[in-house]
């Protein structure tokens, strides 16, 4: 079995060169991409076949790296991601030093603090946040586990991280809207 620093430092190499990778998260399998890299994010579109207007998660690995890519964290944000029992991603208003394309047209962004040891160390050594959408063409079923990903997607990423490929029977995070003014809307539970 590959060891997770050695996946790392190959994942670093394909997110510097603009490529995508397919990477165990928090939640699912997820297709992803250095989210400062407009090319890259045009990349997962294109593989996804997914209307550019639909937004993507973005991954950071703690609260620091959170706070400087949001213009304002609201202070509820920080008690939701304390007390919350699974894998939350919450849409921020004015992000920050992302790419364009990433953000969403009412200037808004889908970010989740990442739980699962891999991801964090990964994203903590790349020092920036990475793309994570499910592993599948849009308006397809979410794969439930590696085996059940499309060769479609499998063969249109440049690297598949290669890590335990039994991965949890995982489900997509809760998504929660917190505007500025500390409106909460939960998107999906």
């Amino acid at each position: 079995m590959t060891d997770q620093s050695t996946e790392i430092e190959k994942t670093i190499a394909i997110l510097k060169k603009g490529g995508i990778i397919l990477y165990p998260t928090d939640t699912v399998w997820g297709v992803g991409c250095d989210a400062t890299n407009a090319e890259a994010i045009d990349k997962i579109f294109a593989l996804k076949e997914r209307e550019e207007s639909k937004s993507m998660i973005c991954l950071v690995n703690d609260f620091k790296m959170l706070q400087q890519y949001v213009e304002e964290v609201p202070e509820v944000a920080y008690d939701v991601l304390k007390y919350a029992s699974k894998p939350t991603t919450i849409i921020y208003d004015r992000p920050l030093r992302v790419a364009e394309n990433l953000i969403a047209q009412d200037n808004t962004l889908a970010i989740r603090v990442a739980r699962d040891l891999f991801c964090g160390k990964l994203i903590k050594k790349f020092k920036r946040p990475i793309v994570s959408t499910s592993a599948n063409i849009s308006g397809m079923p979410t794969p439930k586990n590696f085996e059940e990903i499309s060769a479609t997607i499998l063969e249109g990423v440049d690297y598949v991280v290669n890590l335990p490929l039994q991965k949890k029977g995982a489900k997509p995070s809760s998504i929660i809207k917190i505007g500025n003014d500390s409106t909460v809307k939960i998107i999906r539970k």
